[in-house]
């Protein structure tokens, strides 16, 4: 099994080197940092180079839409794990890897909330480690991760056999797991967690929030507002989706929440369309 610890570091200097107490800021990836799933973000490059289908697409997409209005509770996150890791089975690492070098820009930079960039900026202004510690796959978490500067990134990593993903979830980093994965870096880069910082849009995360003495609910679920609330933590909400590379200016909250839904089904009913063609003209050429 993969170590849960292990971790991907950029150029940027580790606060461990550096007097004082070492503070880290524990971020979240999907709603939390990027406007989506980062999975369903690289659904149409994985479409394109064949190694999804069409109705993979279009189940994929249902699934984000319907996890996205209901909320990530534990059972959903489950089953959204499994059929994630059921369509994995048998893909080529290194294509994989070669899809999202290629096409991580023009998917993933126009979805990464202003408001979270400018957090990760200040933290490191400060001083500060920034983490990413994310359920999605190591393939996809840990590029996005560099591209928003963090200083590294735990991400769950699925077993590799001959180069191929055989199925098997090697590490899940989810619930209880990422709060155990901030504890051992924190032993290993001498955290003060009581000083340190967490960011999470879902309820299954508060283990993490809970290790953390600045806890922040960011677009949350109504199980973690509902917390947030109780206890006083501060709950931030990120709308505006900005170019890394452009910072064009953005709609406004209520356009953009609009826009991002419309797309959304939009995914859903091109795909629909299409499948929906190409089976009444086999019935018609059939007939």
């Amino acid at each position: 099994m993969a170590d849960p610890s292990s971790s991907r570091t950029s150029t940027a200097t580790s606060t461990a080197d550096t007097p004082g107490p070492a503070i880290a800021a524990f971020f979240d990836l999907d709603k939390t940092i990027i406007a989506s799933s980062s999975a369903m973000a690289f659904s149409r490059p994985l479409l394109r180079q064949g190694l999804i289908s069409r109705r993979a697409a279009l189940k994929t997409a249902y699934a984000q839409l319907a996890f996205a209005l209901a909320g990530a509770d534990a059972a959903k996150t489950e089953r959204m794990r499994a059929q994630i890791s059921a369509l994995c089975t048998g893909w080529d690492v290194a294509q994989v890897r070669a899809i999202v070098h290629e096409t991580l820009h023009d998917v993933v930079d126009p979805l990464v909330y202003a408001e979270a960039a400018a957090l990760i900026t200040g933290h490191k202004n400060d001083g500060h480690d920034v983490i990413v510690l994310s359920a999605t796959g190591d393939e996809l978490a840990t590029p996005i991760a560099e591209m928003v500067g963090a200083t590294m990134s735990v991400a769950s990593r699925m077993e590799v056999i001959g180069g191929r993903y055989s199925g098997k979830v090697d590490f899940y980093c989810y619930g209880e797991e990422k709060a155990l994965a901030a504890k051992r870096l924190a032993a290993e880069h001498g955290y003060d967690l009581a000083a340190c910082h967490a960011y999470t849009d879902s309820s299954t995360d508060l283990p993490l929030l809970e290790a953390v003495g600045h806890p922040h609910a960011v677009n949350p679920d109504r199980a973690l507002r509902k917390v947030a609330v109780e206890r006083g933590w501060p709950v931030l909400t990120f709308n505006s989706p900005v170019s890394l590379r452009h910072r064009i200016p953005t709609p406004s909250a209520t356009v953009m929440a609009v826009g991002v839904g419309v797309s959304a089904v939009a995914a859903g009913a091109t795909w629909y369309g299409v499948s929906r063609r190409n089976r009444n003209r086999k019935g018609k050429e059939g007939g």
